[in-house]
């Protein structure tokens, strides 16, 4: 892997590559496509319309990621708006598994209508038997479609053939959020739907959509209310981070992972009563218990991602590492934590009775669909796409696939000479200051597709370095020429403590950020890898 090709930069040339990123410009709220250019968005709303007359029964079912649980909320705070009372449950990712199942209708039998967000486009025995027993069944989901789709009475999903949204990287909140704008026209009904972006701007930056077109309208204008929100779930999160400004990655790396808890070490209800809370001590309350679930999670990620490294083979092309004892919940972090520091593809199982269940992410351009697709016939089943997948196999057939995958691997992955992308050039420290901050800053928010530029600098010493968190993180002060900068790098690895404990001056690659710390605004770098 060699860095010698990057360009020098300057900050009128970032901000000429940054801004190639958006094609078709920086589009605002008032861009939005009419909600009735999903196809059955129409005969969805008269559906529901329907329902609302005759005062049927209706059943929002859910998802426990982030998402899910925003899907649901932002139908729940309509539905309440409009004073009807709205069941919904969301599935129990150990006692239900994923998605609409025919498991759950036991629970709902009596509905007139189900009403699915985030989820449901392959739900194909569920939707059969909501037509057996005569349940209309409204589906609204953002992934793929099957070439042969539910038996459903309406279908509201971007990825159709047939469908006219211009957009085809939304979300599943947005899809509800365009539901019940479809309805607030349809009802005649004032409710503000620019207060629901909001939630959906959580879903969209945790779903990791890419960041351009409308999903950055929305983000950038959801950002914004979320800074000054007066609904009780936010000011309960003001309290808790004390954050004086809202990114898009204090989001994905803050409140996401809090909500997203929950259904990961116990129920995802727990998030979603979060965001419908209805007032500041009942969210202050939920928060409690989720910032409790969030510190299990990371216990449970952070022994399991021990483990995992222990285990893995330096020198293979893809990592493949079981046991029979990890939590089923955070093998999907564990995987993007061993891919990282191996920078290879990795794939984390665990037990599952006589099977192994599992997750995979991905690195660099190694296509990981492709490479589990290839070893298919072995496998009872899998999903996903090209960076993270989901699988479950016999446990007698780990043998086989592991070496059957690596020799894929082996043959079709190889990162030896990958440049991170993001990687935008060689920028010394001497060129850093608030003019180039400004135009970093203006290109925000940074996310999918609009990550935020990382730059290459050589030949930077180090002065007063301080390790924190037991030697975990690093704080330090570097030199180059006359200027002095302060550095953060978290989760050292034993070769990064051994360069800066063995040398004065090292090659990094990092990105810019904006301390304020006691009203006062300083500069600081974030170091992503000490070369």
């Amino acid at each position: 892997m060699s860095y010698d090709t990057l360009p020098l930069l300057s900050a009128e040339k970032i901000e000429e590559l940054l801004f190639s990123r958006f094609e078709d410009g920086f589009l605002k709220l008032s861009d939005l496509p009419d909600p009735y250019m999903f196809k059955d968005m129409q005969k969805a709303a008269d559906r529901i319309v329907l329902a609302l007359k005759r005062r049927e029964k209706i059943v929002l079912v859910g998802d426990y990621d982030v998402d899910g649980v925003c899907s649901t909320a932002i139908m729940r705070l309509f539905f309440r708006e409009l004073g009807y009372d709205l069941d919904w449950l969301i599935p129990n990712r150990f006692r239900d598994g994923y998605g609409f199942s025919p498991s759950l209708l036991s629970r709902i039998a009596d509905a007139d209508l189900i009403i699915t967000v985030d989820n449901g486009i392959s739900s194909l025995e569920a939707a059969s038997e909501c037509e057996r027993r005569g349940i209309d069944l409204i589906i609204t989901d953002h992934h793929i479609v099957p070439k042969i789709p539910p038996a459903a009475y309406a279908i509201v999903n971007q990825k159709q053939i047939d469908c006219t949204f211009p957009y085809d990287e939304v979300c599943g909140a947005q899809i509800a959020w365009y539901l019940c704008a479809a309805l607030k026209r349809s009802l005649g009904v004032d409710i503000d739907m620019k207060s629901m972006l909001q939630i959906a701007t959580l879903a969209i930056i945790a779903d990791i959509m890419p960041l351009l077109h409308i999903n950055r309208a929305i983000v950038k204008s959801g950002l914004s209310i979320l800074q000054s929100s007066d609904m009780p779930f936010m000011k309960a999160y003001r309290e808790y981070s004390s954050k004086e400004r809202l990114r898009a990655e204090d989001i994905a790396f803050g409140l996401a992972p809090v909500i997203n808890s929950a259904g990961r070490v116990e129920d995802a209800s727990i998030a979603c009563e979060y965001i419908c809370a209805r007032n500041i001590y009942d969210a202050r309350n939920y928060l409690k218990r989720l910032v409790e679930c969030n510190e299990r999670r990371k216990l449970l990620e952070e022994s399991i991602t021990a483990e995992a490294m222990e285990l893995a083979k330096e020198d293979e092309a893809i990592q493949v590492i079981a046991s029979d004892s990890w939590h089923e919940g955070v093998i999907g972090i564990v995987a993007s934590r061993v891919a990282r520091a191996f920078e290879t593809p990795a794939i984390i199982l665990t037990a599952n009775g006589e099977d192994y269940k599992g997750s995979g992410r991905s690195f660099g351009e190694c296509n990981l669909f492709d490479m589990v697709s290839s070893c298919s016939d072995r496998l009872k089943k899998f999903g996903g796409h090209k960076a993270a997948i989901g699988l479950s196999l016999e446990k007698k057939d780990l043998d086989s696939f592991t070496q059957a995958i690596r020799r894929h691997a082996k043959e079709n992955c190889d990162n030896r000479d990958y440049i991170d992308p993001d990687i935008l050039g060689e920028l010394p420290l001497s060129s850093i200051d608030w003019n180039l901050y400004a135009i970093l800053d203006s290109f925000e928010p940074y996310g999918e597709k609009n990550r935020k530029p990382k730059f290459l600098a050589r030949d930077v010493y180090i002065r007063e370095k301080r390790y924190m968190s037991d030697g975990r993180h690093l704080k330090f002060i570097a030199r180059n020429g006359d200027i002095f900068i302060e550095i953060l790098k978290f989760r050292l690895s034993e070769s990064e403590i051994e360069k800066i404990e063995n040398s004065e001056k090292i090659d990094i690659i990092y990105t810019v950020s904006e301390n304020i710390f006691n009203d006062r605004r300083t500069l600081q770098l974030i170091v992503e890898k000490i070369l």
